[in-house]
Protein backbone atom coordinates (compact mmCIF):
# COMPACT_ATOMS: atom_id res chain seq x y z
CA UNK A 1 0.00 0.00 0.00
CA UNK A 2 1.10 3.61 -0.83
CA UNK A 3 1.44 6.47 1.71
CA UNK A 4 3.24 9.60 1.68
CA UNK A 5 4.75 10.29 5.19
CA UNK A 6 5.28 13.76 6.76
CA UNK A 7 8.89 13.84 8.13
CA UNK A 8 9.59 14.96 11.90
CA UNK A 9 13.30 14.68 11.94
CA UNK A 10 15.91 13.80 10.05
CA UNK A 11 19.47 13.86 11.52
CA UNK A 12 22.83 12.22 11.66
CA UNK A 13 23.20 9.75 14.86
CA UNK A 14 26.72 8.39 13.87
CA UNK A 15 29.42 8.20 10.92
CA UNK A 16 27.03 8.50 7.67
CA UNK A 17 24.38 7.30 9.71
CA UNK A 18 20.55 8.98 10.17
CA UNK A 19 17.28 8.42 11.99
CA UNK A 20 14.83 9.43 10.04
CA UNK A 21 11.48 10.10 12.34
CA UNK A 22 7.73 9.65 10.46
CA UNK A 23 4.35 10.87 11.12
CA UNK A 24 1.10 8.85 9.98
CA UNK A 25 -1.54 6.51 11.89
CA UNK A 26 0.10 3.23 11.95
CA UNK A 27 -2.14 1.46 13.87
CA UNK A 28 -4.23 0.11 11.18
CA UNK A 29 -1.82 -1.58 9.13
CA UNK A 30 0.55 -4.92 10.22
CA UNK A 31 3.70 -2.85 10.62
CA UNK A 32 5.03 -5.70 12.75
CA UNK A 33 9.13 -6.12 13.85
CA UNK A 34 10.97 -7.09 10.53
CA UNK A 35 8.68 -5.65 7.95
CA UNK A 36 9.90 -3.04 5.85
CA UNK A 37 9.48 0.25 4.11
CA UNK A 38 10.28 0.87 -0.23
CA UNK A 39 10.97 4.48 -0.01
CA UNK A 40 10.98 6.84 -3.14
CA UNK A 41 14.27 9.06 -1.85
CA UNK A 42 14.59 11.47 -4.40
CA UNK A 43 11.42 13.51 -6.17
CA UNK A 44 12.25 12.93 -9.81
CA UNK A 45 13.55 10.02 -11.92
CA UNK A 46 17.04 9.70 -10.75
CA UNK A 47 17.49 7.50 -8.71
CA UNK A 48 14.61 5.45 -10.43
CA UNK A 49 14.55 2.69 -7.88
CA UNK A 50 13.41 2.78 -4.25
CA UNK A 51 15.22 1.61 -1.11
CA UNK A 52 14.44 -0.75 1.25
CA UNK A 53 14.80 0.40 4.77
CA UNK A 54 13.86 -1.97 8.30
CA UNK A 55 11.43 -0.10 10.54
CA UNK A 56 13.48 0.44 13.93
CA UNK A 57 10.42 1.47 16.02
CA UNK A 58 6.70 2.80 16.41
CA UNK A 59 5.99 4.68 19.40
CA UNK A 60 3.14 3.34 21.49
CA UNK A 61 0.57 5.60 20.36
CA UNK A 62 1.58 4.33 16.80
CA UNK A 63 1.42 7.62 15.63
CA UNK A 64 6.07 8.15 15.15
CA UNK A 65 7.78 5.43 13.16
CA UNK A 66 11.43 5.63 13.05
CA UNK A 67 14.04 4.23 10.21
CA UNK A 68 18.11 4.18 10.97
CA UNK A 69 19.99 4.33 7.66
CA UNK A 70 23.33 4.75 5.95
CA UNK A 71 23.61 7.50 3.89
CA UNK A 72 26.10 6.02 1.17
CA UNK A 73 24.68 5.82 -1.93
CA UNK A 74 23.14 8.33 -5.05
CA UNK A 75 19.43 7.45 -3.15
CA UNK A 76 20.08 7.86 0.62
CA UNK A 77 22.26 11.06 0.22
CA UNK A 78 19.04 12.12 -1.31
CA UNK A 79 17.02 11.09 1.49
CA UNK A 80 19.51 12.92 3.88
CA UNK A 81 18.84 15.88 2.37
CA UNK A 82 15.12 15.71 3.34
CA UNK A 83 13.94 17.81 6.02
CA UNK A 84 11.17 18.28 8.38
CA UNK A 85 7.98 18.91 6.89
CA UNK A 86 8.73 17.01 3.37
CA UNK A 87 6.62 14.28 2.45
CA UNK A 88 7.82 10.87 1.47
CA UNK A 89 6.56 8.33 -1.25
CA UNK A 90 6.33 4.91 0.83
CA UNK A 91 5.15 1.54 0.07
CA UNK A 92 4.41 -0.38 3.55
CA UNK A 93 4.10 -2.84 4.99
CA UNK A 94 6.67 -5.58 3.21
CA UNK A 95 8.12 -8.30 3.69
CA UNK A 96 6.99 -11.33 6.56
CA UNK A 97 7.83 -9.89 10.06
CA UNK A 98 9.94 -11.41 12.49
CA UNK A 99 7.88 -14.42 14.66
CA UNK A 100 7.61 -13.70 18.25
CA UNK A 101 3.91 -14.03 19.14
CA UNK A 102 4.44 -17.44 19.68
CA UNK A 103 7.44 -17.88 21.47
CA UNK A 104 6.92 -19.54 25.10
CA UNK A 105 6.58 -17.36 28.13
CA UNK A 106 9.96 -15.28 29.85
CA UNK A 107 12.13 -16.86 27.04
CA UNK A 108 15.38 -15.63 26.90
CA UNK A 109 15.75 -13.66 23.53
CA UNK A 110 19.30 -12.97 22.18
CA UNK A 111 19.63 -10.08 19.87
CA UNK A 112 22.33 -10.07 17.27
CA UNK A 113 23.12 -7.40 15.02
CA UNK A 114 25.54 -6.03 12.60
CA UNK A 115 25.86 -2.70 11.02
CA UNK A 116 22.74 -1.04 9.71
CA UNK A 117 20.91 -4.77 10.49
CA UNK A 118 21.32 -3.52 14.05
CA UNK A 119 17.86 -1.35 13.61
CA UNK A 120 14.84 -3.96 13.17
CA UNK A 121 16.22 -5.74 16.06
CA UNK A 122 15.46 -2.64 18.29
CA UNK A 123 11.57 -2.88 17.08
CA UNK A 124 11.64 -6.39 18.02
CA UNK A 125 13.31 -6.04 21.26
CA UNK A 126 10.77 -3.67 22.64
CA UNK A 127 7.45 -5.87 21.67
CA UNK A 128 9.60 -8.61 23.10
CA UNK A 129 10.22 -7.10 25.99
CA UNK A 130 6.82 -5.94 26.41
CA UNK A 131 5.42 -9.46 26.42
CA UNK A 132 7.79 -10.08 29.46
CA UNK A 133 11.07 -11.68 27.87
CA UNK A 134 14.33 -11.30 29.12
CA UNK A 135 16.77 -9.64 26.26
CA UNK A 136 20.24 -9.62 25.82
CA UNK A 137 21.78 -8.17 22.76
CA UNK A 138 25.08 -8.21 20.58
CA UNK A 139 25.88 -5.30 18.14
CA UNK A 140 28.47 -5.29 16.10
CA UNK A 141 30.24 -2.58 14.21
CA UNK A 142 33.28 -1.41 12.57
CA UNK A 143 34.50 1.26 14.46
CA UNK A 144 33.56 3.88 17.51
CA UNK A 145 32.49 6.03 15.05
CA UNK A 146 30.06 3.68 13.48
CA UNK A 147 28.30 2.90 16.86
CA UNK A 148 24.65 3.88 17.54
CA UNK A 149 21.55 3.22 19.46
CA UNK A 150 23.26 1.40 22.66
CA UNK A 151 21.35 3.02 25.14
CA UNK A 152 18.65 2.27 23.66
CA UNK A 153 19.37 -1.57 23.68
CA UNK A 154 20.94 -1.04 27.04
CA UNK A 155 17.06 -0.29 28.15
CA UNK A 156 16.00 -3.67 26.87
CA UNK A 157 18.83 -5.60 29.11
CA UNK A 158 22.40 -6.46 29.11
CA UNK A 159 24.22 -4.61 25.91
CA UNK A 160 27.42 -5.94 24.25
CA UNK A 161 29.37 -3.97 21.72
CA UNK A 162 32.07 -5.20 19.37
CA UNK A 163 33.86 -3.73 17.31
CA UNK A 164 36.43 -4.75 14.00
CA UNK A 165 39.49 -2.42 15.08
CA UNK A 166 38.85 -2.78 18.94
CA UNK A 167 38.15 1.46 19.33
CA UNK A 168 34.95 0.61 21.33
CA UNK A 169 33.96 -2.42 23.63
CA UNK A 170 35.60 -5.79 22.03
CA UNK A 171 37.79 -6.19 19.36
CA UNK A 172 36.55 -8.78 16.68
CA UNK A 173 33.39 -9.65 15.81
CA UNK A 174 30.40 -10.75 17.13
CA UNK A 175 30.45 -14.55 17.23
CA UNK A 176 33.15 -13.75 19.81
CA UNK A 177 30.65 -12.91 22.45
CA UNK A 178 28.06 -15.60 21.46
CA UNK A 179 26.88 -18.36 24.56
CA UNK A 180 24.50 -20.65 24.88
CA UNK A 181 22.60 -19.12 27.14
CA UNK A 182 19.61 -17.92 25.20
CA UNK A 183 16.07 -19.61 23.93
CA UNK A 184 15.50 -17.88 21.04
CA UNK A 185 18.10 -16.01 18.91
CA UNK A 186 17.18 -13.34 15.81
CA UNK A 187 19.75 -11.60 13.79
CA UNK A 188 20.09 -9.08 10.99
CA UNK A 189 23.16 -7.97 9.38
CA UNK A 190 25.69 -8.53 6.50
CA UNK A 191 25.88 -12.17 5.23
CA UNK A 192 29.36 -12.95 6.37
CA UNK A 193 28.22 -12.17 10.09
CA UNK A 194 25.04 -14.45 9.17
CA UNK A 195 26.79 -16.95 7.46
CA UNK A 196 29.21 -17.40 10.28
CA UNK A 197 26.18 -17.39 13.16
CA UNK A 198 24.82 -19.91 10.59
CA UNK A 199 27.23 -22.33 10.97
CA UNK A 200 28.05 -21.82 14.79
CA UNK A 201 24.52 -22.94 15.81
CA UNK A 202 22.86 -26.17 15.22
CA UNK A 203 19.74 -25.99 13.53
CA UNK A 204 17.76 -27.54 16.85
CA UNK A 205 17.92 -24.02 18.47
CA UNK A 206 15.46 -21.85 17.55
CA UNK A 207 17.03 -18.86 15.76
CA UNK A 208 15.87 -16.45 12.93
CA UNK A 209 17.88 -14.10 10.22
CA UNK A 210 16.90 -10.67 8.72
CA UNK A 211 18.45 -10.76 5.04
CA UNK A 212 19.84 -7.19 4.00
CA UNK A 213 19.27 -7.16 0.17
CA UNK A 214 19.42 -5.00 -2.99
CA UNK A 215 15.47 -4.58 -4.70
CA UNK A 216 13.90 -3.93 -7.18
CA UNK A 217 10.47 -3.66 -6.95
CA UNK A 218 10.10 -4.68 -3.35
CA UNK A 219 6.90 -6.81 -4.22
CA UNK A 220 8.08 -10.23 -5.50
CA UNK A 221 7.90 -9.66 -8.95
CA UNK A 222 11.46 -8.39 -10.41
CA UNK A 223 13.38 -11.52 -9.20
CA UNK A 224 16.22 -9.49 -7.79
CA UNK A 225 16.18 -10.48 -4.38
CA UNK A 226 16.51 -14.22 -4.56
CA UNK A 227 18.43 -16.21 -2.69
CA UNK A 228 18.70 -20.54 -2.14
CA UNK A 229 16.58 -22.33 -0.26
CA UNK A 230 18.47 -24.56 2.05
CA UNK A 231 15.66 -27.23 1.87
CA UNK A 232 14.27 -26.81 -1.51
CA UNK A 233 12.03 -29.95 -0.40
CA UNK A 234 10.61 -28.16 2.35
CA UNK A 235 9.82 -25.12 0.26
CA UNK A 236 9.08 -26.47 -2.94
CA UNK A 237 10.69 -23.61 -4.72
CA UNK A 238 14.03 -23.32 -6.57
CA UNK A 239 14.48 -19.73 -4.75
CA UNK A 240 13.01 -17.48 -2.67
CA UNK A 241 11.89 -13.93 -3.05
CA UNK A 242 13.81 -11.94 -0.38
CA UNK A 243 11.39 -9.00 -0.47
CA UNK A 244 7.98 -11.72 -0.40
CA UNK A 245 9.41 -14.44 0.98
CA UNK A 246 11.55 -12.65 3.30
CA UNK A 247 13.52 -10.93 4.69
CA UNK A 248 13.11 -13.25 7.48
CA UNK A 249 13.31 -16.97 7.85
CA UNK A 250 14.57 -19.68 10.24
CA UNK A 251 18.10 -19.33 10.86
CA UNK A 252 19.10 -22.51 8.64
CA UNK A 253 16.19 -21.89 5.65
CA UNK A 254 18.18 -20.30 3.39
CA UNK A 255 21.87 -20.90 1.38
CA UNK A 256 23.92 -17.83 2.41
Amino acid sequence: MKHLLKILSNNSIADKIFELKLEGDFRTLDFAPGRFLHIKCADGIDPLLRRPMSICNIDDAYKEMTVLYRAEGLGTKALASKTPGDLLDVLAPLGEPFPYDQILNHSRILLVGGGIGVPPLYYLGRKLKQKGHEIQSILGFNSAKDVFYEAEFQSLGLTKISTIDGSYGHKGFVTDLLDENWDVLYSCGPTPMLKALQNLIPNTKESYISLEERMGCGVGACLACICKPNRPEDWGKNYLRVCTEGPVFPMHAVAL
